[in-house]
C-alpha cells in the first residue's frame, strides 16, 4: 500500500478506535487478488487496500451518512444488479462496464463505486455514488479512492461531536458546515460536486 493510502487507512482505523466503534479489517493473499482482478476491473490502489486492509466489517457513522464497505470476498457478487446481471437480476441500465461497487449507503442503499475507466498515475480512480432506484446520475464523492478514505476518516472525526443516534436535521446542517472546509483541503473537486455538503 502506498503512503497516501496507508495514511488514510490508518486515520480511518484510528477514528473507529477513538470513537469506540467496531470495525474489522483483514488481509488477503496476493493470489486471491490476482484472481479477483481477472473477474472484476480493480485499480492497483484499491487492490492494495483489499490486500492490506480488507474491510471485513466496516461501516462509517456520521449524522448524514453511513457507508458500509464491501469486503474482497463479496466484491464480485456485489456487482450483480449494477454492472452485471444473473438469472434473477438484470444489470442496471446505463451502468458503465468499468464502474465497480465498493460500498453502499447503510441508510439509503445507494452504491458507492470506483470508476476504473478514469485511472490516474498512482493507480487510483474517482469514487462516485448514484441514487438507488432513480435515473442513473453519478455524483463525484472523491477524486481518488485514497481521498475517499481520507474524507471518510475526516467526516468520522467531525461526527465525534454529534449524537450517534440523532436524526436531527439541524445537526445534519451543522455537521455539513463543519465538514465542508475540511474536505476542501483534501479534495476541492469533491466539495464542488456537493455530495458531502
Amino acid at each position: 500500500m502506498d503512503s497516501d493510502l496507508a495514511e488514510a487507512v490508518e486515520a480511518l482505523k484510528a477514528i473507529f478506535q477513538k470513537r469506540k466503534i467496531r470495525a474489522l479489517f483483514g488481509t488477503n493473499p496476493e493470489d486471491l487478488l490476482r484472481a479477483l482482478k481477472k473477474r472484476v476491473p480493480l485499480t492497483s490502489r484499491f487492490a492494495a487496500f483489499l490486500k492490506e486492509a480488507d474491510p471485513l466489517d466496516v461501516e462509517t457513522l456520521t449524522p448524514t451518512e453511513r457507508i458500509r464497505f464491501i469486503p474482497a470476498a463479496d466484491v464480485e457478487r456485489e456487482q450483480i444488479g449494477y454492472g452485471r446481471g444473473d438469472a434473477e437480476t438484470k444489470a442496471r441500465a446505463g451502468w458503465k462496464e468499468g464502474w465497480v461497487v465498493i460500498g453502499h449507503s447503510a441508510l439509503l442503499g445507494d452504491p458507492y463505486f470506483i470508476d476504473t475507466t478514469r485511472p490516474d498515475a498512482e493507480g487510483d480512480c474517482p469514487v462516485m455514488t448514484a441514487m438507488s432506484g432513480a435515473d442513473l446520475k453519478p455524483t463525484l464523492c472523491a477524486s481518488s479512492f485514497a481521498c475517499f478514505v481520507k474524507i471518510l476518516a475526516t467526516a468520522m472525526e467531525v461526527a465525534a461531536d454529534f449524537a450517534e443516534d440523532a436524526a436531527d436535521p439541524d445537526d445534519e446542517d451543522i455537521f455539513r458546515e463543519a465538514l465542508s472546509p475540511k474536505i476542501k483541503v483534501i479534495d476541492a473537486a469533491a466539495v464542488r460536486e456537493g455530495h458531502w455538503t
